[in-house]
């Protein structure tokens, strides 16, 4: 890497720029020791500051110094020593026999605990367990290995550098290394404007509370009692709506294993709890499991009045009819489906690669009629640009750093909601035609930056100009209002190609099926809407000449 070569001290530089950030934003929150570290750690010896940085990327909280060699920082030894006076990290600490064997070769452990040749083969597993009963008791390092000639450290700071970690990137899903030993010039990212109102934490009860959801769900995922888990799960709802959205996805994570430990009723009562996506669908299906039908139907008949997402509107229709037998109803007339074209071609089997989509684009190819592999990025792309200041507006939650490739809050069951005047005001401007000139002037303004939306490498502004002469404004209007319904399911599932016929102003988009191959359910939903609003999409299937179909 081009940093790495020039600045051997590159991730040194980049967490400075993490604490300044933090300071600069978070100062009004933190603790009196958080505040105290950041200031501190300023006015250390470069030497220390690196290693310290070192040690708190790597995994775990105890270290061996012949494990901690690094050219630009010289000795590990003295470098740790303008450490200790800080209490950041301790020498020579006190360890169970679990850590000692997490930092001791197999070799090392066989000559510490003086292994017989029968216990040498062990596996390293097998040796601890056959040692910690003689053991219990946790002694100091050097008293462990009395030879190793070797120095070992514990780093006490890893919860603050946790909060400090969670404070900038908004979760704990993302290490330091993450960040710290990214090349932050490779990649260009929008800088949004923030402001006090627009950060995602905003007091310091929001820092506990996210803390504390965390140890719930670390609970959960480590296998604790259901009882321990809901007991520890915080049981009001949160001043800070981001953090209520984790709250119920995390809710809604802990009802689906029940479901799969088949505790039907439990599970419904954790569903019902939750307004999270896709929960209602789970508790009509628990309901139906269980055998409580008319409960099941109840609540899919309202599910269907008013379906939260095309997603769930989909799986409402394939439990109605099993409901309705099972109730004895009346089998009502089938919903018929709209029209597709569908067009059939047998091409010759190509020497190279069989890649299906590639070659009905070239068999369909025409001077006059252009076509286009773009599958689920030209839509995406026009969306992207028509709505990027909606979708980098700095509201609470969404961004905490610089370095977002998109907000945090993306596939939030409210993304669209909480920036609903934002997304109004981008889309009304395909009732004037003032989208045009919008999204023209932000492919040439953002390109490159970092989007969740646009894939920069599959465009071009010939392919931009073709879309917006030859796609009607409206119905770009109906694919971006189906995208904010529900971003993660809706992003996806576009057809593989799209023709233009710039003389006529007119396109079509066409979905490829190779031999065997079959439509998705998200190809499904898109192709169905598609069609239901008159716009031009056609299904292709495809077999090789000379093989069997």
């Amino acid at each position: 890497m081009r940093k790495v070569l020039e600045n051997t001290f590159y991730y040194l530089d980049n967490f400075h720029r993490v604490l300044e950030w933090i300071g600069e934003r978070y100062c009004d929150l933190l603790t009196d020791e958080e505040q105290a570290f950041i200031g501190m750690f300023q006015g250390m010896p470069q030497c220390a500051r690196a290693l310290f940085v070192r040690m708190v990327m790597r995994k775990g909280t105890v270290f061996r110094a012949s494990k901690l060699s690094y050219a630009e920082i010289g000795c590990t030894v003295e470098a740790a020593r303008h450490l200790l006076p800080t209490g950041w990290i301790a020498h020579d600490p006190v360890l169970s026999i679990d850590e000692l064997f997490d930092l001791l070769s197999k070799p090392e452990i066989c000559a510490v605990f003086r292994l017989s040749l029968h216990e040498k083969g062990a596996r390293k597993a097998e040796q601890l367990a056959a040692l910690r009963p003689q053991f219990a008791d946790a002694r100091a390092f050097s008293s462990w290995y009395r030879d190793s000639g070797d120095n070992a450290y514990r780093i006490a700071v890893k919860p603050l550098c946790d909060r400090l970690r969670l404070i900038f990137f908004g979760n704990l899903r993302q290490d330091w290394t993450e960040f710290v030993l990214s090349d932050l010039g490779v990649t260009r990212f929008e800088q949004v404007e923030f402001s006090p109102s627009s950060r995602g934490f905003r007091s310091r009860r929001d820092v506990d509370d996210y803390l504390e959801l965390h140890r719930c769900k670390e609970g959960f995922e480590a296998g604790a009692p259901l009882a321990e888990v809901l007991a520890s799960l915080p049981g009001g709802a949160f001043e800070n709506e981001w953090l209520n959205s984790r709250r119920e996805r995390l809710l809604f994570q802990i009802a689906q294993s029940v479901e799969k430990q088949r505790d039907w009723d439990q599970a419904y009562r954790l569903y019902a709890r939750t307004g999270f996506p896709g929960a209602r669908a789970r508790a009509i299906r628990v309901l139906e499991k269980s055998g409580q039908y008319g409960p099941a139907y109840t609540l899919l008949s309202a599910a269907q009045r008013a379906p939260e997402s095309d997603a769930e509107a989909q799986q409402l229709l394939r439990i109605a009819p099993r409901l309705r037998r099972k109730l004895g109803h009346e089998k009502p007339a089938a919903r018929r489906a709209h029209a597709v074209d569908r067009f059939d071609l047998s091409l010759p089997l190509p020497h190279a690669e069989r890649w299906v989509e590639g070659a009905v684009r070239d068999h369909l190819q025409q001077p006059d009629a252009p076509v286009f592999y773009v599958e689920n990025t030209l839509i995406n792309a026009l969306f992207g640009l028509l709505c990027w200041r909606a979708i980098f507006s700095a509201i609470p939650g969404a961004f905490f750093h610089r370095f977002h490739r998109g907000p945090a809050d993306l596939h939030s069951a409210d993304f669209q909601r909480r920036r609903a005047a934002e997304f109004r005001a981008c889309l009304e401007q395909l009732d004037d035609g003032r989208y045009r000139d919008t999204i023209r002037a932000t492919f040439q303004a953002k390109q490159g930056i970092a989007s969740p939306f646009v894939a920069w490498d599959a465009l071009h502004e010939e392919l931009i100009e073709m879309a917006l002469a030859c796609i009607p404004a409206a119905h770009l209007k109906k694919w971006c209002e189906r995208i904010l319904l529900d971003i993660q399911a809706n992003r996806s599932g576009f057809p593989d190609l799209i023709q233009f016929w710039p003389a006529e102003t007119r396109y079509r988009m066409i979905e490829v099926k190779g031999p065997g191959d079959r439509l998705q359910d998200n190809q499904l939903r898109w192709i169905d809407y598609c069609a239901e609003h008159g716009m031009p999409v056609s299904v292709c299937y495809l077999q090789w000449v000379g093989q069997a179909a």
